[in-house]
């Protein structure tokens, strides 16, 4: 049974109540021509899921509400909707200490009495989807929560961040503006009072946190979304430079099928091979995957990542032949 259908006798029970005419499972049943055991759950529903303040007059045989005041919540959900919901908390089940997954299930909970009847039965969700994830950085759902609640509410928050740069957390003070699920990890953009400028900090790498009473005045979008967005990968800027690589034929085939970034661009090339071209702010990232490519990737500008590679490619070298 769709949603749609599910959603129709419940307006039609709640409409018979507020005329007057004590509805009842019976009535239901024969109404829609379903089974009075279909017709009863639907009630039940009504009453434990969606809080109707639901009362059975045995004068009349049939439901009143107890507070006329009550409506029905206006979710119109269809099928394909509520299933985007459900696979939402099974791929995200790992995430934020499982604390969206949960929060997911609740509304999920909330928005259908029986999956079944929608043919969503969890055991089947078990079963037909999934998600893998490797290198994420897990963060629990004490610290996402009050990351969170602190960014819609404009509270400062006061952290010891730990960098992998450095070997003591530093002390901090930072104004939340944007929180980002990027590659496994949670990063919050914030104004950081310490440095006086923009930074990003991983969820992952918090300690000791704690969300201030006081409230700062957030600043506009233009100031930090340089910040979040522009070029490839996390770390952003606003200066950009254009990285051009050249892929082999053979690892061409499945370059062609991915975005890299929105503003790529790609040309065809003789015997197959295929020209990539982004625009990035900060090479660490871009030479991880360039890396990853081994002898199938060339970089063919800009100049000083070309090098940056040459020279990480000769260290590699010398560390696999000195063990030999």
């Amino acid at each position: 049974m769709s949603f749609a259908l599910y959603q129709e006798r419940l307006a039609w029970f709640d409409r018979q109540i507020r005329a007057a005419r004590f509805p009842n499972a019976r009535r239901l049943a024969e109404r829609f021509e379903v089974s009075h055991r279909t017709a009863k759950r639907l009630i039940t529903f009504m009453r434990d899921r969606l809080r109707a303040p639901l009362v059975y007059d045995p004068k009349e045989r049939g439901y009143v509400y107890e507070d006329s005041a009550f409506e029905l919540p206006r979710i119109p959900v269809a099928q394909e909707e509520l299933l985007a919901v459900l696979l939402a908390r099974r791929l995200l089940s790992g995430a934020a200490g499982g604390f969206i997954s949960d929060a997911i299930r609740d509304f999920g909970e909330k928005l259908m009495a029986d999956t079944a009847e929608l043919g969503l039965s969890p055991d089947r969700l078990q079963e037909g989807f999934s998600a893998s994830r490797h290198g994420y950085s897990p963060v629990s759902a004490e610290v996402f929560q009050t990351v969170c609640a602190a960014l819609l509410e404009c509270n400062p928050l006061e952290i010891d961040y730990r960098s992998p740069k450095t070997d003591r957390p530093t002390h901090r003070v930072v104004e939340p503006h944007h929180l980002k699920y990027y590659m496994g990890s949670w990063v919050l953009f914030a104004w950081c009072r310490l440095r006086n400028r923009w930074r990003i900090f991983f969820l992952s790498r918090m300690h000791s946190l704690l969300a201030l009473e006081e409230t700062f005045e957030p600043r506009a979008a233009e100031e930090w979304q340089a910040v979040l967005n522009g070029a490839f990968g996390l770390f952003q800027s606003e200066h950009h430079t254009a990285v051009v690589l050249r892929f082999t034929s053979y690892r061409a085939r499945w370059v062609r099928e991915q975005i890299w970034h929105e503003d790529q661009q790609m040309e065809e090339l003789p015997d197959g091979e295929l020209r990539l071209s982004f625009p990035v702010a900060d090479f660490r990232e871009v030479k991880m995957m360039i890396l990853g490519f081994g002898a199938d990737v060339v970089v063919e500008s800009p100049v000083a990542l070309r090098r940056e590679i040459a020279e990480e490619i000769a260290k590699m070298a010398g560390v696999y032949i000195s063990s030999e």
